[in-house]
């Protein structure tokens, strides 16, 4: 795999990003370490968390990813192998930059690190001036506990405003983005949120690459909802484009021997603006499949039959 810029955030990863939400969660101590242990041998780049994964699950509070990966860095000591990128702006506090200043550094006492590489704001927080939430970022990122900022789930007027105010007043700016991005789910990226990146130069890294699983053809049919506790998220794609992007698919995995996950990502990393995808895996199985998804090239025929199918 080469590397790609990510933006202007002074980072170089690799096109494929792992997500490290089910750590502590749906993958245990052991699968999580081999995961990571697999990640890491294989070449792998950036792990993508959040203060808030995995706090929707019942005795959770958030930070057990966070935990998780952090036990894992000890263990291996491979800090000096991966960029780490986490979020803050889910919990109670949302952007206050007090929240910003403690959700840094409860981050960092969990993960058992000193820089946070890459510091996302999970997403827009209206009630907060943007030159408050930039002046809080840029505290971190002076005092050498970030590297670089990053917007998830950012409107493309509210980024482009947040770049306005970043740069009238000598704060940090954005250089990496994180919005929803696959093939049937496209609206949060392509358009104006797109030109924006593309125009602005920043590095793009898309969560729910895989569609929450629907993309990797394990949900045919209704029937197969039960399969995992994710079938209810995904039944709206059997109603919609999902069977005809799905058949699309199965042609193009045809042609080239990929399995499906990994020509859906691929699709998503040769988006115009992308740098990568992110993705999970709950077994070493799987994670060696979805990074393999960086060697696969898919032709501009093939990419455009997959982008006609899934659009709306």
């Amino acid at each position: 795999m080469t590397h790609r810029e990510l933006g202007q955030s002074g980072l170089s990863i690799r096109p494929f990003v792992l997500g490290g939400n089910v750590f502590g969660m749906t993958a245990g101590r052991d699968a999580s370490f081999a995961i990571l242990d697999r990640f890491v041998a294989r070449g792998g780049g950036m792990i993508d968390t959040a203060d808030v994964y995995s706090a929707w699950v019942p005795g959770h509070q958030g930070g057990e990813s966070e935990t998780m990966m952090g036990g894992w860095l000890k263990a291996s000591g491979a800090r000096d192998r991966v960029l780490i990128a986490t979020k803050v702006g889910m919990m109670s506090g949302g952007l206050q930059p007090d929240r910003i200043r403690a959700a840094a550094q409860g981050s960092l006492d969990r993960l058992g690190i000193d820089t946070i590489d890459l510091y996302f704001a999970h997403k827009d927080d209206p009630d907060v001036p943007l030159d408050e939430v930039l002046s809080a970022f840029g505290e971190l990122v002076d005092a050498g506990i970030v590297r670089a900022i990053g917007a998830s789930n950012y409107s493309a007027d509210r980024l482009a405003e947040a770049l306005r105010v970043a740069d009238a007043n000598g704060l940090p700016r954005y250089t990496a983005v994180q919005p929803e991005l696959n093939l049937l789910d496209r609206e949060q990226y392509e358009g104006a949120l797109q030109d924006l990146c593309v125009a602005e130069g920043l590095g793009v890294v898309t969560y729910f690459s895989l569609a929450s699983g629907y993309l990797s053809g394990k949900y045919r049919g209704a029937d197969d909802l039960g399969k995992s506790p994710r079938g209810a998220r995904v039944k709206p794609y059997l109603d919609g484009n999902g069977p005809a992007v799905l058949a699309v698919m199965d042609r193009i995995a045809g042609e080239t021997g990929a399995t499906l996950s990994q020509i859906a990502l691929a699709w998503v990393a040769a988006q115009p603006g992308v740098t990568a995808p992110i993705a999970s895996a709950t077994s070493v199985a799987q994670l060696d499949e979805i990074m393999d998804s960086a060697d696969v090239a898919l032709t501009d025929a093939q990419l455009a039959a997959l982008t006609d199918a899934g659009r709306p």
